[in-house]
């Protein structure tokens, strides 16, 4: 597992870790996170890889799986 992804897992499971974030795909549209929690973890990722998640990430597929996260992150920090 790369960095960015055992990172986003440890920032998650502070978040709640009663989630199986290595294989769900459906966080955000299955309600898994509520809103307190999404805010929590925008904070998080932005403080953490030093990013801003700008509007046009802001969509539920970039956040219903670690997978799809880290993917944004990834892109956002090849677009800076």
């Amino acid at each position: 597992m790369n960095d960015v992804k055992s990172r986003l897992i440890e920032i998650l499971e502070e978040i709640n870790d009663d989630i199986d974030y290595e294989t769900e795909t459906n966080l955000i549209d299955g309600k898994m996170l509520d809103s307190f929690s999404i805010i929590r973890l925008i904070s998080s990722i932005c403080e953490e890889f030093e990013i801003d998640i700008g509007p046009k990430w802001m969509k539920n597929e970039n956040f219903n799986s670690v997978e799809a996260m880290s993917n944004m992150i990834n892109t956002i920090l090849e677009e800076e």
